[in-house]
């Protein structure tokens, strides 16, 4: 198989989380003047909230396009692959400025331009961690082939 194993996503999603959270609290702080345990506190939880709601939106997001087209995801054209992009976005701002609000203690202004940069430092960073991480990690390819009754076996 040429795709990470789901213990293979776990570990990478846990380390891409971990790591992010470290690297991003500390520019969080220095910019909101909230307190380093606040500032960990309140990224680790918008961290909680996207890794939750991501395969929600991704799954919602397939079961219509499938329903609607008759379409699977890896068939999605550029257009709708942007589109998808964006909507998870503006989905994923609209879960965390009433966080941002509510315990960052940001006004709805500074809550979107606070989710606005870590959109950006967040992109950023995924992807050079996915470099690394690929390098780290390689995905290794291993030859498949189907036995007589149709069902892949490895060599």
């Amino acid at each position: 198989m040429t795709l990470r194993s789901a213990r293979e996503r776990v570990i990478q999603t846990v380390t891409f989380e971990v790591i992010g959270i470290a690297l991003i609290s500390p520019l969080y702080a220095t910019f909101s003047g909230n307190t380093a345990v606040a500032s960990i506190a309140l990224i680790a939880l918008l961290s909680a909230v996207i890794v939750t709601w991501s395969p929600v939106f991704n799954t919602v997001f397939d079961l219509a396009e499938r329903r609607f087209t008759g379409r699977l995801a890896c068939q999605r054209p550029h257009g709708l692959r942007m589109f998808h992009a964006g909507m998870h976005e503006v989905s994923a701002i609209l879960l965390t400025c009433p966080l941002l609000i509510w315990i960052g203690g940001h006004s709805l202004g500074a809550a979107l331009t606070v989710n606005v940069g870590l959109t950006l430092t967040y992109t950023i960073y995924t992807y050079f961690f996915h470099i690394a991480y690929d390098r780290v990690r390689p995905v290794h390819l291993q030859e498949q082939r189907l036995n007589s009754s149709g069902n892949p076996h490895r060599l």
